[in-house]
């Protein structure tokens, strides 16, 4: 293979192969290398339906690595805008550097990308506004802020199977792809990026590819690497915000309006006494509750939607933001010593806990949930007690937040739903870049979860599109 290249982008999440698929529209893929660690598409298999639980893959889970990155194997959400609001308020920060109405362009066209690959057409939460207006109203007045926006939703299964149809069409047109590949550093001369050291996870075999242009598109798997390649060559860097929480199940009877009327609701509130973000997010109607695995076996939960498969619980994250202040600047650091003992309790699983006995000071045990009437989706989780492990400030504005929330959906704080733990989103490592993108290091763009720019599949999708746009004159 070639070790010159016009172009290298590490990572084949959303926003890899989207920045990869608009340089071929663009005619600019002759000379360009993706690099992924993980496998591709069709051979990312989790054992964990044939085993009954995390048999944690090796060299790397193929939920959080492979083409298609890490969101296509959570339910595989598409969220768009409402085309009256004049900000984007979720996905992100990609509209701070390239404009609202540009990042509303984007998502048109990258929309149809994924209509072209054989997305739903169908749009949830475009219907039943009157309805969604009341669920709003009644938000309103418990100070929670209910954000709808149309939502295309491809299901587990089904994004596999479109993703598989990118994957096909970037070879088809030239596109170099070496997976099972890590990248283990960064070749920097003079503030310039001259290109990567590779090791190939089968063979062990080192490898160098060289280019002027190279882009971290790593997701959320790839923050911690990112976060050390940063601090190895001084790459700026800000802190940012880091989620933790848990993912919540409950029954769809408690959720059957949300779920009708929007598919998915984005509740947002500051409780007291903290005043802290806390959101909802994720949301998987009839879904399962899942686990996928990070470095060094770290274990945390998510959730999944399919199409043809149904459960009768909903699931959805309960996110509280961190943003911390001087002198603290690892915020990474913070969230993986929470995982880590969390883990440690479950003997190296998620745990879960009945909310009702969260209330009563109390572990959960197998026989709790034996007799509880929401019976959780995760088999493999172990049950146990998360507030040894989660702070308690976060615990507090978790359990505020769901009094609060049960306000406004009835059932919300029924004592038989269940938490799962940790579910925490790594994008605190913030790249400091300008707005082509590009780094401290000349020719070192950042763009995805990874690098702090945006959070979720649309929205790195959109971002590998205008990083595309960008290269396009760079060579």
């Amino acid at each position: 293979m070639n070790q010159n290249y016009d172009a290298i982008i590490i990572g084949m999440g959303p926003s890899g192969i989207f920045c990869a698929y608009e340089l071929i529209k663009l005619k600019k893929a002759q000379n360009i290398l993706l690099i992924e660690q993980g496998k591709r598409v069709e051979e990312r298999i989790c054992p964990i339906s044939k085993t009954g639980k995390c048999v944690k893959c090796k060299p790397y889970c193929n939920i959080t690595s492979g083409f298609s990155g890490a969101g296509a194997f959570s339910d595989g959400k598409l969220s768009l805008y409402n085309p009256k609001d004049d900000d984007i308020h979720i996905g992100g920060e990609l509209h701070k550097y390239i404009g609202v109405e540009e990042t509303k362009k984007l998502i048109d066209y990258t929309d149809q990308i994924y209509l072209e690959f054989g997305a739903d057409k169908h749009l949830e939460g475009v219907k039943h506004q009157e309805e969604i207006e009341k669920i709003y109203n009644k938000a309103k007045k418990e100070g929670i802020n209910l954000i709808n926006i149309p939502i295309r939703h491809l299901g587990t299964e089904k994004a596999h199977e479109l993703y598989k149809g990118i994957e096909k069409y970037l070879e088809d047109n030239g596109m170099n792809m070496l997976f099972e590949t890590a990248v283990e550093d960064l070749i920097i001369e003079e503030n310039r990026i001259k290109g990567v050291k590779t090791v190939n996870s089968k063979t062990g075999q080192k490898q160098e590819y060289y280019s002027n242009n190279v882009v971290s598109a790593v997701g959320r798997k790839g923050a911690n690497w990112l976060s050390n390649m940063c601090e190895k060559h001084n790459i700026s860097t800000k802190s940012g915000t880091i989620d933790i929480g848990v993912r919540y199940e409950l029954s769809d009877k408690v959720m059957e309006k949300v779920n009708k009327y929007m598919y998915e609701g984005k509740f947002i509130a500051r409780p007291f006494p903290f005043k802290d973000k806390v959101r909802t997010f994720c949301q998987n109607p009839s879904g399962f509750v899942s686990s996928e695995v990070y470095d060094n076996d770290m274990a945390l939960v998510n959730g999944h939607s399919y199409k043809d498969i149904k459960s009768t619980n909903t699931n959805l994250a309960i996110l509280v933001s961190h943003n911390f202040t001087y002198p603290f600047k690892k915020p990474i650091e913070y969230g993986r010593n929470i995982a880590k003992n969390l883990n440690e309790l479950g003997a190296g699983n998620v745990i879960v806990q009945r909310l009702g006995d969260i209330y009563r000071g109390k572990r959960t045990w197998e026989e709790d949930l034996e007799k509880n009437s929401v019976v959780p989706t995760l088999k493999s989780a172990v049950p146990g007690d998360i507030t040894y492990a989660i702070g308690y400030r976060t615990m507090t504005d978790i359990l505020q937040f769901i009094r609060e929330l049960d306000k406004v959906v009835e059932g919300f704080a029924d004592p038989d739903n269940l938490l799962y733990a940790p579910e925490i989103k790594f994008y605190s490592n913030k790249v400091e870049i300008d707005n082509n993108f590009e780094s401290s290091i000349k020719g070192l763009y950042s763009i995805g979860d990874g690098g702090g720019m945006t959070r979720g599949l649309m929205m790195a999708s959109c971002a590998g599109v205008q990083m595309a746009r960008i290269l396009q004159w760079k060579f």
